[in-house]
This record gives structure tokens, C-alpha cells and sequence, in this order.
């Protein structure tokens, strides 16, 4: 916390302010969340913690401040009815205002307008500054919402508008509403906790508001140059404060766009944060591994300020830095490129879209690879190749490629050999002229003996285990039909692990064929953990019984092994071993 009320010192080429507010001062500046800014996404809990945490410090010592963070302000000057004005553009903090925000709309319409006239008072002129024609009073809210004009739309229904927040049965239907904006959704289920919350707490809440006006502050930050704030809010994410590697990378390219281009790609950059959603970052991972086509060795944000945008290279062999032509240029050419491969990983990986899924082969090894394999770096070649060739050869890489990750995973290679192997594909991509060059290159050759030996093997408790059993799901079921398996599935042991020696299984399978053959591919299954968990350690006519009641579930190979053995001795298991690894040998010869 800072020990003085108010410093003003000059850091970059402008004036910066730092200033401590408790909330009642906080709240008499005017604020604007820009166009480039994030969605609203705080959720519940988040939310909860927020006033809980409040809550708790008034409980502890309501006469003690409580620090509930910073904001950083690039300091706007205003002129409206000939009044003089400062709106702060809000960089960073908006999360926890905006909560607040709606926290003064809730309390204003669940207050006491009689008895709590002066917290009624209060919460308006915290939300909303009405009108006066005699004192040149402009209509004003204290944030304006830039960010969607939807947003804007909501904001004047439900928070402008007193009683607003009482419409609980339309915020609940748009806190559901898997359709509406990410920001409205968010803030429609915001207002719903807040509700509940204070209808909780009525009895407190004359002393909780006082605490809150008078002793909950925050430190803001401002400058009057928006790169000086942009530097700053970079500054702040340095020194701890919690901000994503997507929002500092944002505010970074956005100092170096054109500020009428500056809004559609802020836009542009909402649409595939709200796509994303927490895996967004992992998204720039692959932009950035298609890039650099190395290893990461440092934090997202690093390594496109030292590897892509940098003008020199670190060479590992001399151990000098050389120069280079930057990968890419901050700005709108950063902003084009990866939304580029936005649109190209939802033509993937969107079943929305049909020109890719339509060839079952492609939308089917998509499917096994996101669920299958122990990792995603595959990601990158696949977007990177889709880019160069579009459809062109994209089954046949697909195949490959989930070949060579697969197999390098299941012969044990370690994770930085696997990860230089796709750069090493990546690198192909890029200098070929052709699919058929990518196809034919060393770069997607595996060490088959290798393969085949450890799959023969006992594979149950190994994390590959469930992808080789999706994989023979995939083998077996063919490309006439989409490959869709469950979500929750289990390895079902045939033969079982701990069968009871009264049991038929202790009367056909001696210890040394049990202890052979019971964790071998050819006696797994895949099952559903519903169907899993009432096949016990029953005879084998009676799982199979078992597996065919009710609703046959779609694994391929499971419905096979039910459907061609009517028994399960030695001979049957040591055949069906047998066929299966034959199958995964056409598939990786």
C-alpha cells in the first residue's frame, strides 16, 4: 500500500498520478471501458469472493482499511453544457469496478427508501447523474460501456433504470442464455448473486455500506498519453498484479494501431476471447510455436517480445545474438495474423463447419487426437498445414501426424525429443511446395519395431492405454460415419484383474496365464463408467449380457469382442490379442 495519500512523478514522457480512494471518492470520477477492452467475465464465485471478502474484513476490524486493488487511467479531458471534465479510460480494474458498479445498481433497489434514504441517495449518484438544465448538469453514467453498443443496451435497462435489477426472472434467462454476449450473460448472473447476497445480509448492511464507502479503497494510476498507460498496465501485470498474457498482449499491439482501426480490433480480439474463453492462451501457444518453431523457453509474453518481435536471434552454438528480421510486427499485422488462425482453428474444429467435416476421415481423426492423445502441441502443424494446403492432403498429414505424436509418446521418447519433432514438421511446412513432400519427408518416419513391441505388452495403468483402445474404436468402426465416443469412458477388463477363485475365470485361466495376459490390449475394452461399474467381476456371459442391456453404447471395438466370442478362455483372448495388433500394424507399418 502506499504510505502517502498522493504521489505525482514523471516516469515516461508524460505526467503520471498515483493516488489512493476509498470507494466514495472513487466513485465521483466518470469512467469508460474502451472499445478495446474485455469482455466482463467475472463468474459467480468470483464475484461471491468479492463481497464475502469485504464482509469479512468489516467483520475483523471495521475500522481498518482494506486495499482491494489498483486500476490503471489514461486521463480523457471532456466539455459538455461548457463544464470541464476528466473521463477515465479504464485499462485495467475493470473487472472489480464494473462488479461494484452493479453492486451500487443492487443496493439502490433493495434498500429501504424511507428508512435508508441517504444509502439510496448514495448508490444513485454512484450509478447514474440525472439531468439539471439550471446548473448545466448533463445526463451522465458513471462507467459507459463501450465495449458492445449491446452491452450499453443492458446496462441501461437493467442498472440505469431504478427497480432495474428486481427483474429477476429476465437476468435469469440471460445469465442461461448461452447466445447473448459474454458481458450481458456475466453481468446478468453478477446481479443475481449481488441480490442474493444482500438479501442475506439485510441486517448488516447500513454498517457494511458505511465500511465500504470509507475504508475499501483502491490505487489508480493515470496519465494523460494512452502508450504511457499501456506501458503501465504492463508494468502492473510485471509486479504481480493478475492479468492474463492475452490482455497485456492486446494492450501492447493496440499502442501501435491506428486509432480509427483501433476499435474493430479490439472487437476482433473480444470475438476470439470469448471463443476461447480460458484456453485462449494456450491458443497463442500454437500461434506462437508455428512461429518460432522452437521449444518455449520463457512466459508467452516473453517469448513474442524475444522471439517474434525482437530484430536479433540468440544463437545457441556461438552463444552470441545476431540479427534477424522480426518474425512479426506489433500492431495490426500481429492482430491479422492471429486472427487469421482463429478462423482457421474453428474451420477445424468447429462442427459448425462443413467443408471440413464433410470427409468423415478428417472430422474423425480431429476427434481422436483432441481426445486421445496425452498432449496438444499437435495443434500447430495440423493450423499450419491447413493455412499452406487447405484440404489439400489434409486426411492423409492427418494420419501421419497422428501417427508420429502417437507412437513417439508410446515408445517413451521424452517430451522435449517430441516437441523438437514437431518443430521439425513445422519446418518441412514451411519450406515444402507440396502435400506430397510433407508426406514423404523422414520428419513423420516412427521407429515401428519399437512401437509394436511395447503395445504387445502389458499396456493397462499406461496413460496411452485409452488412446490405442479409441484408436482401434476408429480402425474398426471405418470413415462412413462420424467418430463421436463418450466423454466419460473407463477400460473394462475382460478377463478381470481380481477374479474369485470359486469363479469360472480361476477354472479356465491359470495364475501364469492370469498374470500374462490381464493388462494385455487384447483383453481391454472400452466402457462407458456407468456400464463399467456393474460389470464386476461377473463370468463372461454375463458381462456380455450385461453389455448389450439397455442402450448399446458406440465402441466399435467393444461391440466386436462381445459380438464375436461366445466364451473368453485363453484361446479366445490370445486371438483376439492376435487381431488387434495386426490392426494397429496396417495402421503403423
Amino acid at each position: 500500500m502506499l504510505d502517502d495519500t498522493r504521489r505525482e512523478y514523471k516516469v515516461m514522457a508524460t505526467e503520471i498520478k498515483c493516488e489512493k480512494k476509498v470507494m466514495k471518492e472513487i466513485f465521483e470520477l466518470w469512467y469508460q471501458i474502451p472499445e478495446y477492452q474485455r469482455p466482463y467475465v467475472w463468474e459467480t464465485d468470483q464475484v461471491k469472493e468479492l463481497l464475502e471478502d469485504i464482509q469479512n474484513a468489516y467483520h475483523s476490524n471495521p475500522d481498518a482499511q482494506y486495499f482491494l486493488g489498483s486500476m490503471v487511467l489514461k486521463i480523457n479531458e471532456k466539455s459538455e453544457n461548457g463544464v470541464i471534465y476528466n473521463e477515465y479510460e479504464l485499462l485495467d480494474g475493470q473487472q472489480r469496478l464494473s462488479t461494484i458498479f452493479l453492486m451500487f445498481a443492487v443496493i439502490r433497489d433493495i434498500a429501504d427508501k424511507k428508512k435508508q434514504k441517504q444509502i439510496v441517495q448514495q448508490c444513485e449518484s454512484a450509478v447514474y447523474q440525472e439531468e439539471n438544465l439550471y446548473i448545466n448538469q448533463p445526463e451522465r453514467m458513471r462507467i459507459v460501456f463501450y465495449i458492445r453498443e449491446d452491452v450499453k443496451k443492458f446496462v441501461d435497462k437493467f442498472v440505469k433504470e431504478e427497480d432495474g435489477t428486481r427483474r429477476t426472472e429476465e437476468l435469469q434467462k440471460l445469465a442461461l442464455d448461452g447466445n447473448v454476449n459474454v458481458s450481458i450473460r456475466n453481468m446478468a448472473a453478477a446481479i443475481l448473486t449481488i441480490r442474493n447476497f444482500f438479501e442475506e445480509n439485510m441486517d448488516e448492511l447500513p454498517g457494511y455500506f458505511k465500511y465500504f464507502l470509507t475504508k475499501v479503497l483502491m490505487i489508480y494510476v493515470a496519465t494523460e498519453e494512452l502508450q504511457d498507460a499501456f506501458q503501465l498496465f504492463t508494468v502492473l501485470n510485471n509486479r504481480g498484479v493478475k492479468l492474463s498474457n492475452s490482455d497485456i498482449l492486446k494492450a501492447e499491439n493496440l499502442k501501435y494501431v491506428p486509432e480509427t482501426e483501433r476499435t474493430d480490433w479490439a472487437k476482433k480480439w473480444e470475438e476470439m476471447e470469448t471463443y476461447f474463453g480460458e484456453d485462449f492462451d494456450k491458443f497463442l501457444s500454437h500461434v506462437r510455436t508455428i512461429l518460432v518453431k522452437r521449444k518455449a523457453s520463457s512466459t508467452l509474453l516473453k517469448e513474442f517480445e524475444e522471439n517474434v518481435y525482437s530484430d536479433r536471434m540468440y544463437n545457441r552454438t556461438t552463444k552470441q545474438y545476431e540479427p534477424r528480421v522480426p518474425l512479426l510486427k506489433k500492431g495490426q499485422e500481429t492482430f491479422q495474423y492471429i486472427g487469421e488462425f482463429y478462423d482457421i482453428y474453428a474451420e477445424l474444429f468447429d462442427k459448425n463447419h462443413y467443408e471440413v467435416h464433410r470427409d468423415f476421415d478428417i472430422y474423425n481423426y480431429l476427434q481422436l487426437m483432441s481426445q486421445g492423445l496425452g498432449a496438444d502441441y499437435w495443434v500447430a502443424p495440423v493450423m499450419d498445414y491447413y493455412k499452406r494446403y487447405h484440404t489439400n492432403g489434409l486426411k492423409e498429414f492427418l494420419k501421419a501426424l497422428d501417427r508420429k505424436i502417437s507412437a513417439d509418446w508410446i515408445t517413451a521418447l521424452s517430451p522435449t525429443a517430441r516437441i523438437e519433432n514437431v518443430n521439425a514438421i513445422l519446418r518441412v511446412i514451411e519450406k515444402s511446395s507440396s502435400p506430397a513432400e510433407i508426406l514423404t519427408s523422414g520428419e513423420l518416419k516412427i521407429q515401428a519395431n519399437e512401437f509394436m513391441r511395447v503395445v504387445n505388452g502389458n499396456v493397462y495403468g499406461r496413460r496411452y492405454a485409452r488412446y490405442l483402445l479409441l484408436k482401434l474404436d476408429l480402425l474398426y468402426q471405418g470413415n462412413m460415419v462420424q467418430f463421436r465416443p463418450p466423454v466419460t469412458i473407463s477400460i473394462e477388463h475382460i478377463l478381470p484383474q481380481n477374479p474369485s477363485s470359486s469363479s469360472q475365470w480361476a477354472k479356465d485361466f491359470t495364475a501364469t496365464e492370469r498374470e500374462e495376459w490381464t493388462n494385455k490390449l487384447g483383453n481391454l475394452v472400452l466402457i462407458s463408467r456407468k456400464k463399467n461399474s456393474s460389470q464386476s467381476n461377473f463370468d463372461f456371459a454375463k458381462k456380455m449380457s450385461k453389455y448389450f442391456e439397455n442402450n448399446i453404447e458406440v465402441f466399435p471395438n467393444s461391440i466386436r469382442v462381445y459380438k464375436k466370442y461366445k466364451k473368453w478362455t485363453p484361446s479366445e483372448l490370445k486371438s483376439n490379442h492376435k487381431e488387434v495388433i495386426e490392426r494397429l500394424w496396417e495402421a503403423y507399418k
